[in-house]
């Protein structure tokens, strides 16, 4: 009787561990399978294409969804559900001829009518997508919207007739989804579109989002048959993850440093992939504050920092030095004035602006009070800060840092309580019309309250000639005046890093960084 009783309360302690095992590894949401897993630095705002404006939400909008009008290696505009586009001579009416045999994630065919709809919802009184805002003329008493009307002239045909000229459109429709006709309300929980991969599940409360490789794709189905995404907001977990081949993927995930890549590249089994990025780190002057006011102080602030070094030794070679807001690739791209490291010029800008070397060694400072640098406890050049911090106090500049929340930071320096900051652009300044919303007199993200009326004027002509090799002139005689202004100042361009299993083959990443190329990735063929 006692050894059948030892059986039998061993066997329920094994079925016991057994179950326990089962339920741990359910709610910690990386049971392994035969599911593709990436690593997504934060949580989506919303799957709805339309609702959220964040970088996460955006990767997986990518994945599902098919819009009119992407950007190509050269920050170009072509069309992607669009096979033609045509713009009238007055420049108010854009035609866009679709492609043929396009189907939704639901079987359903996508026409005209889907495009008609998708921009018609979107555009339409009352609506509440953050992406309704950029279609709409501000500084008005009643925001009027600057298209007009909307046409399906046929099954394969849209025409957009605009309020006025307003060159930003096929900009502003590179971020929107086209989705099948009625369906926008139910694209929060149960998102459908045209792309490479279809929704499956989400858990929100645990990070995860399923979705499989569309087969029907009309570009081709992507090689990828399923596919898992996970939230995972701690560099340290990801690299354990990482080891374990609990992940197989992770993409431009921004908070593994310099040294994490290098290392996880030294472990078997692991490939690290480096591609030219665009988006860009920078020094931000308010440039009515005092001291930093004058021009002159700034120009000596972008010789004092020795960004070759820093990109060199510290960030491992994972970024190139920037000497323009627009990224090399841009058609606009003209670096003007270049800031290399020069101490001794440094020295002697400050000296013709007034503010000599009290004892002639370097060792006081030339300013009464430090200059206040504000950044984000988020910034990707905040472990960098003190770094440039020393390389201003060697010139006599002195710079306190200080660091808090990016809402705090954000709205300091709409109200102009700083003086020197930083940050990074992800996106937008891929696109010469951005030097208008960072550099014109008033513009929404003219945070560093500058005005000059020749770059205004400049710009303006720019934006109303389109992209052409009229407007390039204009931007490069702006992008001279800014350099020598610097009421911004470039630091570096980021590198695209990818980390992921070493089987992992076809993968190509563009300076924008998203995440299209997917669907030609190859995994486990190598």
């Amino acid at each position: 009787m006692t050894s059948r009783v030892k059986v039998f309360s061993s066997f329920t302690a094994f079925a016991s561990l057994i179950l326990c095992v089962a339920i741990f590894t359910a709610s910690c949401g990386s049971a392994r399978d035969d599911s593709f897993v990436v690593a997504l630095e934060s949580t989506p705002e919303s799957l709805h294409p339309w609702r959220g404006l964040d970088a996460s939400g955006e990767r997986l909008r990518q994945l599902m969804f098919n819009t009119l009008v992407r950007k190509n290696e050269n920050f170009d505009y072509v069309g992607e559900l669009a096979s033609e586009i045509g713009i009238s001579d007055d420049r108010l009416a854009y035609t866009f001829k679709l492609h043929d045999n396009v189907h939704f994630h639901d079987g359903r065919q996508l026409t005209a009518a889907d495009a008609k709809y998708s921009l018609e919802t979107l555009t339409g009184a009352g609506t509440e997508y953050k992406k309704t805002a950029s279609f709409f003329e501000s500084g008005t008493a009643k925001p009027q919207s600057y298209i007009a009307n909307i046409e399906a002239p046929d099954r394969l045909t849209l025409i957009i007739r605009l309020r006025k000229t307003w060159t930003p459109l096929l900009a502003n429709l590179v971020a929107i989804a086209i989705i099948p006709e009625g369906s926008a309300a139910q694209q929060s929980t149960k998102p459908v579109g045209s792309g490479a991969f279809k929704f499956v599940r989400a858990d929100e409360s645990q990070g995860i989002y399923e979705f499989q490789g569309f087969a029907e794709y009309w570009q081709g189905a992507p090689f990828i048959k399923d596919m898992r995404v996970r939230v995972i907001r701690d560099a340290n977990t990801l690299q354990a993850e990482l080891r374990s081949k609990r992940i197989d993927f992770a993409p431009g995930y921004s908070p593994l440093s310099p040294d994490a890549y290098k290392a996880l590249s030294q472990t078997a089994g692991i490939q690290v992939r480096q591609f030219p990025g665009a988006n860009l780190a920078y020094l931000g002057f308010n440039v009515q504050s005092e001291v930093v006011k004058d021009a002159r102080v700034r120009q000596a602030i972008g010789y004092a920092i020795d960004r070759e070094t820093i990109v060199n030794k510290l960030l491992l070679e994972q970024a190139r030095v920037a000497h323009s807001i627009l990224p090399e690739q841009s058609w606009a791209y003209a670096p003007g004035t270049i800031y290399s490291y020069d101490p001794q010029r440094a020295k002697q800008i400050l000296d013709e602006a007034g503010y000599p070397d009290p004892d002639g060694d370097g060792r006081q400072m030339r300013f009464a009070k430090p200059i206040a640098f504000k950044l984000s406890s988020a910034s990707s050049v905040r472990q960098y800060a003190e770094v440039i911090q020393n390389y201003l106090r060697a010139v006599g500049i002195p710079a306190s840092v200080e660091t808090t929340e990016l809402t705090t930071l954000i709205a300091a320096q709409r109200a102009g309580q700083y003086q020197m900051t930083t940050g990074r652009w992800v996106g937008g300044n891929q696109d010469p019309i951005f030097l208008k919303d960072l550099f014109a007199t008033g513009a929404a993200f003219n945070r560093n309250l500058y005005s000059n009326s020749r770059v205004d004027a400049l710009l303006q002509e720019a934006v109303s000639l389109g992209n052409g090799e009229q407007s390039k002139g204009l931007y490069t005689e702006v992008q001279q005046i800014i350099s020598r202004d610097v009421p911004m100042f470039p630091l570096w361009y980021t590198d695209n890093m990818a980390v992921g299993r070493d089987d992992i083959s076809d993968m190509k990443i563009d300076p924008s960084g998203d995440w299209s190329y997917f669907r030609l990735l190859n995994v486990g063929s190598t």
